[in-house]
């Protein structure tokens, strides 16, 4: 594909991306948000259906990560192959990654409708699979580190603005550093939801650009 096409590409993708990831967002609190783990099944199987979305969402997602990781990759390799590649291995990991958490949410499904129809749901069984967390942090963190080396071939290269480009490397390593702390449990409350404002701006931002001006040929190295 040209270089128009991969952008154009890239810039259709982050868009799609952002608005499959957020839909996920919403309907995974809906149908899991309640205190404690009966509750929590309980209104799992109320909402079985929205459960499945979120699991079609989920694939989605993973369509989403690889093609925009070869969409990116074919706009920065003429910079730097090898950290092109790099980064979309990043990128193809954070979509693995995300597609496996569907495995847990198929589980508390299954406990979930099982129940309804049966005895009392399998509360061991359930709470294994809800401390089953991290899929959506590591998925973040690889994500994070493969900003950071596409948005850095972007500023090489200067192929879309400037100062675009050092927001894209600053609120990636913003993340590339937060998200494993958070983690690991050392960062907690609102600021690890307001980490994410920088690189929600980033990418509409760059999205847009690259749907309407496209990628200027690289600098020379």
């Amino acid at each position: 594909m040209t270089r128009t096409t991969n952008a154009r590409l890239a810039g259709f993708v982050f868009l799609l991306y952002i608005a499959t990831g957020v839909a996920d967002m919403v309907l995974t609190a809906q149908a899991t948000g309640a205190e404690g783990i009966v509750a929590t099944l309980a209104n799992i199987a109320q909402h079985a259906t929205l459960v499945r979305v979120t699991i079609l969402l989920r694939l989605l997602t993973f369509v989403d990560a690889v093609v925009l990781g070869v969409a990116l990759y074919a706009l920065t390799r003429d910079q730097d192959p090898d950290l092109a590649m790099m980064a979309l291995c990043f990128r193809v990991s954070e979509g693995v990654i995300g597609v496996i958490s569907t495995v847990r949410t198929l589980g508390l499904l299954s406990i979930a409708t099982a129940s309804t129809a049966a005895a009392a749901p399998d509360v061991a069984a359930a709470n294994v699979l809800l401390k089953m967390g991290g899929f959506g942090l590591i998925a973040a963190t690889c994500f994070a580190m493969g900003s950071t080396l596409y948005s850095y071939l972007f500023l090489r290269a200067r192929s879309i603005p400037v100062p675009l480009a050092w927001l894209g490397v600053l609120a990636s390593v913003l993340l590339g550093v937060a998200l494993p702390l958070q983690l690991a449990g050392f960062l907690r409350g609102p600021v690890t939801g307001f980490m994410y404002i920088p690189m929600l701006v980033f990418e509409v931002t760059l999205a847009l650009w690259l749907l309407i001006k496209g990628v200027a040929a690289p600098a020379t190295r």
